[in-house]
């Protein structure tokens, strides 16, 4: 198969596949029309794809886009209508960053066809690919996990008030997943000391709730790790000297060994 060299897919056949949608920081062809290529960047889940490495080691299928979410966001439903309406949130295309900082110079924004030019050109390859490896999992399993992978500044006003917990799990309020699989995920939470909620404030992206399908064997998981859980978040906001810092394996290690956790045991239940 014919893949852009931007998106990558690593087949396993355990009956678990990894999403890593927003770890991507190519610019793709719209790096002229940005306020700057720092801010074109600063809200990439930074070393996700690293912290989750481990995830091909255990049999999972991971499909990951090297695309900024700057380009376009393809955790957001591609007809550009909000996922958490009458909340602010980020849109399929966005035109501020996190922090309400304009990502585009003047007169450079994307209009309607130039939406639609990056939703064919880099959108639709990621689902295809999601769709084609679901597809392949149910080949040979009667139940799969889908599981994708997010972080997020722990502090975010213009997003959501306070400090957010350390582990967002969302199941699209229950829908997307089966209730005993999201129950052995939340007690391995629990059992980290750490703070953690289900269902908060996210519930889970266009992409847990277009193929979270209990019913048909695809039960999605989102995970949204605060920075500070893998990473030594600064305490101020994000400037271009203190974000992002580096990885550092020692301090991610704890958080490590609960995804790993998390993703034997998901795997297991579904192998059930």
């Amino acid at each position: 198969m014919n893949r852009p060299s931007w998106l990558s897919v690593h087949q396993g056949t355990a009956p678990l596949l990894v999403s890593i949608p927003h770890t991507g920081t190519d610019l793709a062809d719209i790096e002229a029309g940005l306020a700057s290529p720092w801010l074109g960047r600063c809200d990439t889940d930074w070393w996700i794809e690293t912290l989750y490495d481990f995830a091909a080691d255990l049999g999972a299928t991971v499909v990951r886009t090297n695309i900024s979410r700057t380009v376009i966001d393809v955790n957001r439903d591609p007809s550009g209508a909000s996922l958490y309406p009458g909340q602010t949130t980020t849109t399929l295309c966005p035109t501020e960053t996190f922090e309400g900082i304009p990502l585009y110079r003047e007169g450079f924004e994307p209009d309607a066809d130039e939406i639609d030019r990056r939703r064919r050109t880099f959108f639709q390859p990621y689902h295809d690919a999601l769709q084609a490896e679901i597809g392949r999992l149910r080949g040979l399993h009667e139940n799969i996990v889908l599981y994708d992978c997010h972080s997020i500044r722990s502090v975010l006003p213009r997003l959501f008030e306070g400090r957010l917990p350390v582990f967002n799990l969302g199941t699209n309020d229950g829908m997307s997943a089966d209730p005993a699989l999201q129950q052995m995920v939340t007690e391995i939470l629990a059992d980290t000391g750490e703070t953690f909620v289900v269902n908060g404030r996210f519930k889970g992206g266009w992409i847990t709730r277009r193929y979270g399908r209990p019913e048909d064997g695809v039960h999605a998981l989102q995970m949204e790790l605060s920075c500070r859980g893998y990473m030594r978040e600064p305490e101020v906001p994000s400037e271009p000297d203190n974000w992002p810092v580096s990885y550092d394996g020692d301090y991610a290690a704890p958080i490590r060994a609960t995804l790993t956790n998390i993703f034997e045991t998901a795997t297991a239940w579904a192998r059930g």
